[in-house]
């Protein structure tokens, strides 16, 4: 049983495609990004060509996946610890440095671990992510003041903006952008919340892949908060994807947030699975980083 890696991603769909589609909850993210860059090109993440690598089971079929977008670390899907341990080896004998994981909580914990054991360094847990899937939709309550409006290239300039303060909040990439707002916005993906004829917040949906469309992210700006604005977009992004045939909705939550996760509660989510993203601190930086147990 081996990993093996591509950069064509026709390859990569071609191998491990139906694997990532039959666990599509678990596999969301990977199928979101691999939907994006096939349909953006392989540019959609940075100018840095994106990686994919599948490991084969005894019957020889894809049993785990990878898709790598530098300089974001690997997104890995659920694999056995070995398979994590075997996959650091692989992509440390490569040129780009691997700068942390990304995955469902067992996977991305695997790989942390093995990466510690090589290096001796300690990695820094940088999100701890609560998946949610919509069971009854339930509207916002009090109702927010406003409207929901599909965003269009008009609000590209804004949505850039607050897309890269969104990541700077939520520890992700500040730059890097423009090729997924330009995706979103070619098959309507995003929507705004408008108040007083104004936009008050914005939120997200992934394409719909394997009957699966994720919502993410949404964001208001902080000197408009507490008004229920990203409620309201939360609430018509997410029927946007129902009525657009989608058989399950996801999103992702800051698990130590509590105002986010109670207000996707409030609108119908429940929690299926935890998710964790690790950066791991070059050589020079010592051991740098917030010592954690991998077993919390």
């Amino acid at each position: 049983m081996d990993w093996t890696t591509t950069h064509d991603l026709d390859t990569f769909l071609t191998a491990a495609g139906d694997f990532l589609r039959t666990r599509p909850a678990e596999h969301t993210q990977l199928l979101g990004v691999t939907a994006t860059l096939a349909a953006s090109g392989p540019a959609a993440y940075g100018d840095r060509p994106p990686r994919y690598g599948w490991w084969s089971g005894p019957d020889g079929r894809a049993a785990a996946a990878f898709v790598w977008t530098p300089p974001r670390p690997p997104l890995l899907s659920p694999m056995p610890g070995r398979a994590a341990a075997a996959l650091l080896d692989v992509l440390a004998a490569g040129p780009e440095p691997v700068g942390g994981a990304n995955g469902t909580r067992a996977a991305a914990d695997a790989f942390t671990a093995a990466w510690e054991r090589r290096t001796g360094r300690t990695a820094r847990l940088r999100t701890h992510l609560t998946l949610y899937r919509l069971g009854e939709p339930a509207p916002p309550d009090p109702a927010p003041r406003g409207r929901a409006r599909p965003a269009t290239a008009a609000d590209r300039d804004l949505l850039m903006d607050w897309w890269g303060e969104f990541a700077r909040e939520s520890g992700g990439e500040p730059s890097g952008h423009a090729g997924v707002v330009a995706d979103r916005l070619s098959y309507g993906g995003l929507t705004l919340w408008e108040a007083d004829g104004r936009p008050a917040a914005f939120a997200s949906r992934t394409r719909t892949v394997a009957g699966m469309v994720r919502v993410g992210p949404v964001y208001t700006p902080p000197e408009l908060r507490r008004n229920g604005y990203a409620a309201g977009a939360t609430a018509a992004v997410s029927r946007a994807a129902l009525a657009a045939g989608a058989g399950q909705v996801l999103l992702f939550a800051d698990a130590a947030n509590r105002t986010s996760t109670a207000l996707y509660e409030r609108l119908g989510y429940r929690p299926v699975g935890d998710h964790r993203r690790y950066d791991f601190p070059p050589a020079s930086c010592g051991t740098g980083g917030t010592s954690r147990p991998l077993s919390s």
